[in-house]
C-alpha cells in the first residue's frame, strides 16, 4: 500500500539493486530533511539503532557512521556502515546520495555492510504539489553469511517499512 520494490541483478557487485517507489504526502525539502543524515531519521527510521556524523564537509556532505538492527529474529545480526552522503538540488526535486567507505574498526557485535551507488530521488507531483514522488535505489551488500532468500525478504519488508514510518513521522 505505501511502495512498491522491485530487485534486478546489480551491475556493481553479485547481489541486487533495490528499486522502492511511493508516493509521499508532504513536499520535497521536508521528506528529504527526514531521510538524510540528520537529527530526524534516528526518530522515526525503526530500523537505525545509531547514527554519527563523523566529519561534515559543507552543510550537504558529510561522511557518517549508522548501525542497524537485527532482522529475521537476528538472523541477520546488526550491521554497521560508514558511508558519503551528498544532497542535493535535482532538476524540481531533491536527490540525497551515498556510498560506503573502508572507514575505522568495525563495532563489536556487528557485520560491516557495503553500499554501492545508492540513492533516494523525490519530486513533486505535478498534479498535487503538497505529494512528492520518493524513488529509492539501494544496493546493500549486507556480508556475512547469508542466503539470498533472508537478503530478499529483509530488504523488501525493510524498504516498504521505510515508508510506512516516514509516513507517520511526518504526520507529526
Amino acid at each position: 500500500k505505501d511502495a512498491t520494490v522491485w530487485r534486478k541483478p546489480s551491475e556493481e557487485f553479485s547481489g541486487y539493486l533495490y528499486k522502492a517507489q511511493g508516493v509521499v504526502e508532504d513536499v520535497t525539502n521536508r521528506i528529504v530533511d527526514h531521510i538524510r543524515p540528520g537529527p530526524y531519521r534516528l526518530d522515526w527510521d525503526s530500523l537505525m539503532t545509531t547514527m554519527d556524523i563523523i566529519e561534515t564537509f559543507e552543510e550537504n556532505c558529510c561522511v557518517m557512521r549508522y548501525t542497524t538492527a537485527g532482522q529475521l529474529w537476528n538472523i541477520i545480526a546488526p550491521r554497521e556502515f560508514v558511508d558519503f552522503s551528498y544532497t542535493t538540488s535535482y532538476e524540481d526535486g531533491l536527490l540525497t546520495c551515498g556510498i560506503s567507505l573502508d572507514y575505522g574498526e568495525v563495532r563489536p557485535n556487528c557485520v560491516r555492510g557495503f553500499n554501492h551507488p545508492c540513492g533516494w530521488f523525490c519530486v513533486p507531483l505535478k498534479d498535487y504539489p503538497s505529494h512528492s514522488l520518493l524513488t529509492g535505489y539501494i544496493q546493500t551488500e549486507l556480508r556475512g553469511m547469508l542466503p539470498q532468500s533472508a537478503v530478499d525478504t529483509a530488504m523488501s519488508s525493510t524498504l516498504t517499512s521505510f515508508y510506512s514510518d516516514l509516513k507517520k513521522a511526518l504526520k507529526t
